[in-house]
């Protein structure tokens, strides 16, 4: 029987933080690039590539998932890749796992229609429907160990402090 690559891939990252813990801190880059007389962006990531846009409805063009929606996605997937890790590193039989994520955003904030309206979620809710032998307890105490290990759930429960930095073109050009 061959071995489980997610358990093996798991084993090996805990066993290379272990020895060198100063491995763990890690930067995440990506770069987004819109034209003017769009809403479409065109969005890096590592070797990746995906199309932000918005639906014709507020002018875009619906040629990908709008940044609310990429952002529930990443919960949802955050969610379940870390439910799957977990799993490996507790040896909780689990055979499937589906994440469903909401989000209740309030666009008269977005557009500064009505004063103290965040623009942001205000709102999420996760419905999180584990699949294998484990008995109903087991599955709600992992599902509380895993709420305290996903990053994503960690960066819209407790957000990170953001600093932005306005470039100039001119001066950027060499």
């Amino acid at each position: 029987m061959s071995e489980d690559p997610v358990k093996a891939g798991v084993t090996r990252s805990v066993e290379r933080l272990t020895a060198e813990p100063h491995r763990g801190s890690l930067t995440y880059r990506a770069q987004t690039a819109l034209e003017a007389g769009g809403l479409r962006c065109d969005t890096a990531l590592r070797k990746h590539a995906i199309v932000v846009d918005e639906p014709a409805s507020v002018g875009g063009t619906n040629e990908g998932p709008n940044p609310i929606e990429v952002v529930l996605a990443g919960l949802a997937s955050c969610q379940a890749i870390t439910y799957q890790v977990w799993a490996a590193l507790e040896d909780v039989r689990l055979e499937r796992v589906t994440v469903h994520a909401e989000g209740d955003v309030e666009l008269n904030g977005f557009f500064g229609l009505e004063e103290g309206s965040r623009p942001g979620f205000h709102r999420l809710r996760l419905a999180v429907t584990l699949e294998g032998p484990e008995t109903p307890e087991r599955f709600r105490e992992f599902a509380d160990l895993v709420d305290r290990h996903c990053p994503v759930l960690d960066m819209l429960s407790t957000p990170a402090p953001v600093t932005r930095t306005l470039v100039d073109p001119q001066a950027a050009e060499v």
